[in-house]
């Protein structure tokens, strides 16, 4: 019984909890039905989603602004002058009762028109008209019906139904009825429209204005668009195209004239390719025929072993570049432990090494094609010159690396043909006899993968200077 008396109490909060989770589930499955049915019926275009964004938040801001302020300046201003009003008729009546002998009441007549701006008139005693028609929502009807009950506190009847200027007012007084007119401004805020038109035409006035150029920030949008379009297409990019607009939009007119370039860079480098890989295997072949020609029953087997070497390392440099743009994740690399491995290197190479890291030793790369890229540049100089130095520099989200060497070095007219395919210099320090021409093709294509790019200079060690540079 004592167990059943505790374990009540914790049956009835587990009860609510999962009530309440029904609750939220319901809630939300609820609201994203809402924002579905919302975005059927919501324009598809942009244009006309940024005017919906500019204009309902106007929409909204001016009817709290009307429902609220204006609501309560009306309200008030429209008790202060219906008080005020109610005053100057409660003023009258009293002088009508103060001086009953007085019959035709042209003294007060007249008190009443020129000091009161009232026009009053007394009536025989004849019962007051049926009450009339209520407005649905006028607050002068009910603000200067309470004043003239608190004030005055006998029967009455007005008419403020109708656009005209003048109200009118009848009050039953003990042997005749008054009646007064007076105009509607004095017991009324007539002039709020006035706030209403400025507040509506000022809002035109910015929508004439925030429509055309909302339209000028949208057509970079669609300019570009249509260039993404044209290119997929395999159209060329139209003639008026370039990067104009918010900067954001500029940032992606420029990433994709970049994406642009580089896809062009890669189908020129993929057809070099295939001519070179054609034009290559063609050689051997043909080597191959004639070896087979001239020999006769006695082939040269150590000269074929070394066509088929050749071939083979032509195969494995095609791939090697070929997958120069394969997909790879970005990851964390190393630049000390890089660092030592090349010192190992050199030491096996005979080469002098000099490494310096400024910065962050690990960086943001895709791993195995950085390492690619770092061993192609540095390999070339390991190979053509004795003394190499290595500087890294990585600071602000990007990494430099800058390789220096005391070789024979490249001629400034041909340093940008080595970057392209199977090109070999007659005497120059890329002049390989079981290379391919494709290390610094390969490493460009990676580097500039990575958003970088690659340079040739001239080297203070009196060889060549070649500068990566990469983000990371």
């Amino acid at each position: 019984m004592i167990a059943t008396g505790l374990g009540a109490p914790d049956q009835q909060q587990s009860g609510f909890i999962a009530g309440v989770r029904r609750a939220a589930a319901r809630f939300s499955t609820r609201w994203t039905r809402f924002w579905r049915l919302v975005a059927i019926y919501m324009p598809k275009r942009l244009y006309a989603r940024s005017l919906l964004i500019i204009i309902t938040p106007m929409i909204l801001l001016q009817s709290v602004v009307t429902l609220v302020f204006m609501e309560r300046h009306w309200q008030t201003v429209t008790q202060r002058l219906s008080r005020a009003t109610t005053r100057d008729i409660a003023a009258i009546i009293e002088m009508i009762e103060t001086y009953p002998n007085d019959d035709d009441y042209a003294k007060v007549i007249r008190i009443a028109q020129d000091r009161l701006s009232l026009k009053i008139d007394i009536l025989p005693p004849d019962p007051l008209p049926p009450p009339g028609r209520k407005p649905f929502f006028s607050i002068l009807d009910q603000i200067l019906s309470t004043e003239i009950t608190r004030q005055i506190n006998r029967p009455f009847w007005i008419d403020t139904v109708g656009n005209s200027g003048v109200l009118e007012v009848r009050i039953q007084l003990e042997d005749k009825v008054l009646r007064v007119f007076v105009r509607r401004g004095q017991a009324y805020a007539s002039n709020t429209h006035i706030f209403l038109i400025w507040m509506v035409g000022t809002s035109l006035v910015l929508l004439m204005i925030a429509i055309p150029f909302l339209r000028n920030q949208i057509r970079p949008i669609l300019k570009l668009a249509e260039a993404a379009e044209s290119f997929g297409k395999g159209r060329p990019m139209p003639p008026d195209f370039r990067p104009r607009g918010a900067e954001e939009v500029r940032r992606a007119g420029f990433a994709f004239i970049q994406m642009r370039e580089r896809i062009e860079r890669q189908i020129e480098q993929r057809t070099a390719m295939l001519t070179g890989v054609s034009h290559d295997l063609r050689t051997i072949l043909t080597r191959f025929k004639l070896q087979l020609a001239l020999s006769g029953s006695n082939v040269d087997t150590e000269a074929l072993d070394q066509d088929i070497n050749d071939m083979q390392s032509m195969l494995e440099g095609y791939l090697a570049f070929a997958r120069g743009e394969a997909e790879e994740d970005a990851g964390r690399f190393d630049l000390e432990g890089y660092f030592d491995k090349l010192a190992e290197e050199a030491r096996l190479r005979k080469r002098k090494l000099k490494t310096s890291l400024t910065g962050d030793p690990e960086v943001h790369v895709r791993p195995n094609a950085f390492e690619r890229l770092l061993a192609n540049v540095i390999g070339n100089a390991m190979r053509y010159a004795r003394n190499v130095r290595v500087d890294a520099i990585h600071a602000r989200g990007s990494l430099t690396v800058t390789v220096d060497d005391d070789g024979p070095g490249i001629p400034a007219e041909s340093r940008e043909d080595v970057f392209k395919p199977f090109v070999r210099l007659d005497q120059a320090r890329n002049l390989d006899t079981s290379g391919t021409g494709l290390g610094l093709a390969i490493a460009r294509d990676i580097a500039r993968s990575h958003g970088g790019d690659i340079r040739l200079d001239d080297s203070d060690m009196g060889g060549l200077r070649v500068v990566v540079r990469v983000p990371a």
